[in-house]
């Protein structure tokens, strides 16, 4: 057998090889297609995901006139609200971390305020962001809470109840 002779045998296999190569490749790849049949239905988009807000105020509530109330959420585990009172169209409180001693970076509470037939007369925001200390010291956590005051929007609003939230809770 002479070198030209092995060159085209080599040649022939090769592309042979080749083939066989191309149309397993290709065998494989149909057979992982999915192609939808009639009776399986497409799958839904996927929806797509909004930032979480605190759910609005009810537009009415049962209250007892002077009634202030925490609604249990996500944060009212780790914090102590104490001191709740309302005020003509103001409610105040003071809010502790109980879950750590460390200081609270971002707060904020939320009134919704009802007349004394349960419907929603306004609503009110408390925040509070904790500023770095200028003085380049130690930073020292404080636990001796955050006092608040919300006032609801109409000031000549007949308030008898407010229900508090806490949407934010950020702390150390």
């Amino acid at each position: 057998m002479n070198v030209k002779t092995v060159a085209v045998v080599l040649s022939s296999v090769a592309r042979g090889g080749l083939i066989a190569g191309m149309l397993a490749v290709a065998a494989f790849g149909a057979g992982c297609a999915s192609t939808p049949d009639a009776t399986t239905p497409a799958p839904a988009a996927a929806p797509m995901l909004a930032p979480k807000t605190a759910e609005p105020a009810a537009a009415s509530i049962t209250a007892a006139p002077g009634e202030v109330r925490l609604t249990p959420g996500p944060f009212t585990d780790r914090v102590q609200v104490t001191g709740m009172r309302l005020d003509g169209t103001t409610v105040h409180g003071r809010l502790a971390i109980t879950s750590d001693v460390s200081d609270v970076l971002a707060l904020e509470v939320r009134a919704a305020f009802y007349d004394a037939t349960g419907k929603l007369v306004g609503t009110g925001t408390f925040q509070h962001a904790d500023e770095e200390p200028v003085t380049g010291g130690p930073h020292i956590p404080s636990d001796a809470g955050i006092d608040f005051a919300i006032t609801s929007a109409p000031a000549d609003a007949a308030v008898s109840a407010a229900v508090l939230t806490i949407p934010v809770l950020v702390n150390e």
